[in-house]
């Protein structure tokens, strides 16, 4: 048993905003103070002046799968320059760089006090290669979100006007693949990119050859779909013209798209643009009507995906957009297509401060940080490592709780930030509490995670430490201790635990007699057969199946 004394706690799920008291954990769960007097902890942590957090939550990144494998071969200079993790007795070795090797990716995490983290784009196809990967990424939990928006069944099913077909597909696809929830990346064109060679869909009335539907049908049947079976996060959506100058059009029409449904918006930054295509002098923050529309509209959350200064790798399921910035940058590009499924583009990329569209895509993240009303509806993220390595975690904490210093960054970038943005205007600054509900209890309550983000009796006893610094980059990138299910893993700074974690995954109930029309178009179309592609529990490390049932869950 395990008692954490006198620290000052914020727990926004459970009302606690800088409360001192104590935290009571036995068997990996927080449980009631103990009532009798002659009951004594095995441990005690003194936390007196210092504070306490839930472990942080990830819940868009890219970790683990082929694309990242691929990522990691691609950049070995990375893996030269930066600091590498050697064996210890604890520890093995790991590399780092802006895609780093597994071990070194839970090792890293959980120095910064994060004990949960998700695979934000996996073509299920590739479900199996990815438990693999996570067997050997300690330190944290574990899910994915599962490729859907380019799958031919799909998108047959909804052309075919069958919910019911479709409803069946995606619970049968998420169980098979032992995934967490739907995700939708630039749905449609990456199948026209496929089927082009080159193409791409313009808007989300583009119709998708061969298929004869849009990617407003297809955002409007997925989502649909995920809110029916009950999905703990019902879809996740990577919108249409990623990156390109005046997509905050095609992003508005995609949240109206939902009609309604529960819906979260990824890396939303990369679609707030305004401006005209090739014409950097009209390139601005279009965050004000988005943010309006999010503001008004109780169905929609975000994370920004926010750009920070340096060197990292582009990583997407968007194949086009990988050829993109591989031909603006002029570096390395690969490009990889999965069956029947869905698409990938990888290429280096290195935001400058000094550059009009890089400066701005770094303001375009704070506009969103500062300008969304409820920080319940907004979550922190880097799209690790796409617009920066979750490393960068810690100097985002800083930049929103220190106007001085995100006003200092803002002196070093390219003078037309300034009047093309809106944060520079914005006096707002996150309280400590707003930064344990972006990073921890928001995260927690959009994917459906009832016994995560919070400290209450039941949750899993995920812990984080601060030492207050007026620093808050200081803080945050130097917790005094993490916990992880009861398990002491971070004691000043020194890695003393490596849990394997828990894979988190979903299994919606679906009729049983729609899986014959699957196996027979499987059996029709794909390489591998119908009866090896489900991955079965036993390949799962610790596997937690997250109840698809609404009145089983509770918002914390």
């Amino acid at each position: 048993m395990l008692k954490i004394s006198g620290g000052t706690i914020y727990d926004p799920a459970n009302g606690i905003d800088g409360k001192v008291g104590d935290l009571w954990i036995s068997e990996g769960r927080f449980i009631e103070a103990p009532t009798d007097r002659a009951t004594r902890p095995t441990q005690t942590i003194d936390a007196t002046g210092m504070v306490v957090m839930p472990g942080g939550i990830d819940m868009h990144c890219h970790i683990a799968g082929p694309k990242v494998n691929v990522a990691r071969k691609m950049r070995p200079e990375e893996k030269r320059a930066d600091t590498k993790i050697h064996r210890t007795a604890t520890t093995h070795s790991g590399t780092m760089g802006s895609a780093p090797s597994t071990f070194a990716t839970g090792y890293t995490y959980a120095g910064l006090g994060y004990t949960t983290a998700f695979d934000a784009a996996i073509p299920p196809l590739d479900a199996r290669h990815v438990h693999e990967e996570f067997e050997d990424t300690p330190c944290l939990d574990k899910g994915f979100f599962v490729l859907v928006g380019n799958n031919h069944y799909a998108m047959q099913s909804i052309h075919d006007g069958e919910p019911d077909r479709l409803d069946a597909f995606l619970a049968w696809l998420l169980g098979a693949a032992k995934g967490y929830a739907p995700k939708l990346v630039n749905p449609g064109g990456v199948e026209v990119w496929k089927q082009q060679q080159g193409g791409n869909v313009s808007g989300l009335d583009t119709e998708v050859d061969h298929f004869s539907i849009t990617p407003r049908q297809i955002i409007r049947g997925i989502a649909a779909a995920g809110n029916r079976l009950g999905l703990p996060h019902p879809v996740h959506i990577h919108c249409n013209n990623l990156g390109m100058p005046g997509n905050w059009e095609t992003t508005l029409e995609t949240m109206k798209a939902l009609e309604g449904n529960r819906g979260h918006l990824t890396h939303i930054q990369f679609h707030s643009y305004g401006g005209g295509e090739g014409d950097e002098n009209t390139f601005n923050s279009k965050v004000a009507p988005l943010a309006d529309y999010v503001n008004g509209h109780d169905n929609l959350t975000i994370d920004v995906g926010q750009v920070m200064f340096g060197e990292t790798t582009s990583m997407t399921g968007d194949g086009p957009l990988g050829y993109f910035l591989a031909n603006v940058y002029g570096s390395k590009w690969f490009s990889g297509d999965t069956e029947m499924e869905a698409g990938c583009g990888i290429a280096p990329i290195k935001y400058r401060n000094k550059s009009l569209v890089h400066s701005l895509q770094w303001g375009i993240g704070l506009d969103w940080y500062l300008m969304v009303n409820d920080p319940w509806k907004v979550v922190m993220s880097t799209d690790h490592p796409n617009g920066a390595s979750f490393r960068a975690y810690p100097k985002i904490v800083r930049m929103l709780m220190d106007r001085t210093f995100r006003n200092d960054m803002l002196k070093e970038c390219h003078p037309a930030v300034r009047s093309r943005c809106h944060f520079p205007d914005i006096d707002r600054e996150y309280s400590l509490g707003e930064i344990a509900i972006i990073t921890r209890a928001g995260p927690a309550r959009i994917l459906g995670l009832t016994n995560k983000g919070h400290l209450g009796v039941g949750a899993d006893a995920d812990v984080t430490i601060y030492v207050p610094h007026e620093n808050k980059e200081t803080m945050f990138e130097l917790p005094r201790y993490v916990i992880k299910q009861g398990e002491v893993v971070v004691e000043d700074t020194e890695l003393r635990a490596t849990p394997s974690g828990s894979t988190l995954h979903v299994e919606p109930e679906y009729d049983p007699e729609r899986e014959s029309d699957i196996a027979e178009w499987f059996e029709k179309f794909y390489s591998i057969r119908f009866r090896n592609y489900p991955v079965g529990n036993g390949y799962l490390e610790a596997p937690q199946k997250i109840d698809c049932r609404p009145n089983n869950r509770h918002s914390n």
